[in-house]
């Protein structure tokens, strides 16, 4: 099925061209997660994600519908292959609880957590990859590869338990494979047509520079902050002259409300040490441009924003253009 156009193989325009980056893998994966707080008791929460872009979320307690993040209108056909997604991953959990019920006394004392991602990769030129895992308490346990189940290294007796017991089911191991590697990726591409106008969405950041809690005595923490930006993958870095300087220490990407992202990248320097540093930001939404941020003179927070051009030969020059912003 890698060579059919119709399955994202090596022909596939939609996967060529989804967004910017498009050499690059494409990934669309489910999770259930299913909470056991007896053998009669169990809650499902689950979600589904195309890269780092949630697409929908169902849960069992509340009874809330399939939410759509990416392409409210999705046609009814792909959202009716998300159900049965998250329906296989449900059967697959009631399957897996039966299958180590008569064991689960030393094998999954309650409470436990179960977690099933289950899912598949579109690369450019090659044939999709699908995948499923089982995760105990977080960590991973068992995985699904050509028709049987695989121990996890770390999974010990009890993943080689598990594998025993689900290996003894070839038809049911069967249908999963057909689900991981038929299904899903007539899924992810279906999404990719549905959502085009989203996944190609560019929202240019926004960056400013301050200074944090004091870290020591002569010394300042210089803060770089970068929000509102979309895609949420982005580079920042503190530089001297053209050397990163690699005690940056980087936050998590955040999200904002409106489905953009918050990010900053702080350094702890020398006071004398801190003119001429700078933050340097790269996003898809800037068009083959860095931002460059410099920290004023003496610690004042002078932010002056340099548009840096990137040439064919990958040499950065100055433009004349200078933004000054005075954020103190």
């Amino acid at each position: 099925m890698g060579n059919d156009p119709r399955a994202g193989g090596p022909g596939d325009s939609r996967v060529q061209g989804w967004g910017l980056g498009s050499r690059e893998p494409i990934s669309f994966r489910t999770i259930l997660t299913t909470s056991f707080y007896n053998h009669s008791w169990t809650q499902n929460q689950g979600s589904a994600w195309l890269d780092e872009l949630q697409t929908h979320g169902w849960n069992s307690k509340t009874g809330s519908p399939f939410k759509r993040n990416l392409a409210p209108c999705l046609p009814i056909p792909l959202t009716s292959l998300f159900a049965s997604s998250l329906l296989a991953s449900t059967h697959l959990i009631s399957y897996f609880s039966l299958s180590i019920s008569c064991d689960s006394h030393y094998l999954f004392p309650d409470p436990f957590l179960v977690q099933v991602v289950k899912g598949c990769v579109l690369h450019v030129g090659e044939a999709s990859k699908g995948f499923l895992r089982i995760a105990y308490q977080g960590s991973d346990l068992v995985s699904f590869q050509n028709t049987s189940w695989w121990p996890s290294p770390k999974g010990g007796n009890r993943a080689q338990e598990v594998c025993k017991l689900l290996n003894q089911y070839y038809v049911v191991n069967v249908r999963i494979e057909a689900h991981v590697n038929e299904v899903c990726p007539r899924f992810l591409l279906g999404l990719l047509d549905a959502g085009k106008a989203d996944l190609q969405r560019q929202v240019r950041p926004e960056a400013w520079l301050s200074g944090g809690p004091s870290p020591g005595p002569g010394h300042l923490l210089l803060v770089c902050h970068v929000s509102g930006f979309y895609p949420k993958p982005v580079w920042v870095m503190w530089m001297r002259g053209e050397q990163e300087q690699p005690d940056s220490q980087r936050g998590d990407v955040l999200p904002h409300a409106d489905g953009t992202w918050y990010h900053q990248v702080s350094l702890d320097v020398e006071a004398r040490e801190a003119a001429g540093l700078s933050c340097r930001v790269r996003h898809s939404s800037l068009g083959g441009q860095d931002m460059v941020l410099y920290w004023g003179e003496e610690g004042l927070c002078k932010v002056h924003v340099f548009l840096i051009f990137v040439s064919l030969a990958r040499s950065l020059s100055c433009t004349d253009y200078v933004l000054n912003k005075n954020v103190c």
